[in-house]
């Protein structure tokens, strides 16, 4: 039996969500990093992490499904730590849409600033922005200090 049809026999199989949303497609070993960023451990949700999955697109992924509506902002988080994978928006048991992911222009709080001299290591209370300056190399700048941060998340 090939290693396809052994894995197909342990097929795990995760209820349908009535409204919320699933992210699929996430590179394996992101999905708790992704789940963390969201802030989803916080929430009074039902969440589903499913790592290490057979994939016959990527070999192997990662997946959550989360029953609660997806924030807006969410997908700049999303897209950044994997801006290959897919969302899934669920409502009444059904997709209702599914956006496409690119690599946010802006992210806030996501990441942070490792420059000793930028005013936010002094000034605590100051979100951390960083701006998009190179998509190819998914490379990023501080907005206050410049310093540069590039995306390791970014996947060919």
């Amino acid at each position: 039996m090939s290693e396809t049809e052994k894995r197909k026999q342990y097929k795990l199989n995760v209820g349908k969500i009535e409204e919320g949303f699933v992210i699929d497609h996430i590179h394996p070993g992101r999905a708790m990093k992704i789940y963390n960023d969201l802030g989803l451990d916080k929430l009074d949700c039902s969440v589903a992490i499913i790592t290490n999955a057979f994939s016959m697109k990527m070999g192997k992924k990662d997946m959550i499904k989360v029953e609660m509506p997806l924030r807006e902002y969410d997908l700049d988080t999303i897209a950044f730590l994997d801006h290959r994978a897919t969302v899934d928006i669920i409502k009444d048991g059904e997709i209702i849409e599914r956006p496409h992911l690119e690599l946010p222009k802006t992210i806030t709080n996501v990441i942070k600033c490792h420059n000793p001299r930028c005013i936010t290591s002094i000034e605590q209370e100051l979100d951390h922005v960083f701006y998009l300056t190179d998509p190819e190399r998914g490379t990023y700048r501080c907005k206050y200090c410049e310093t540069e941060w590039v995306n390791q998340n970014t996947r060919k």
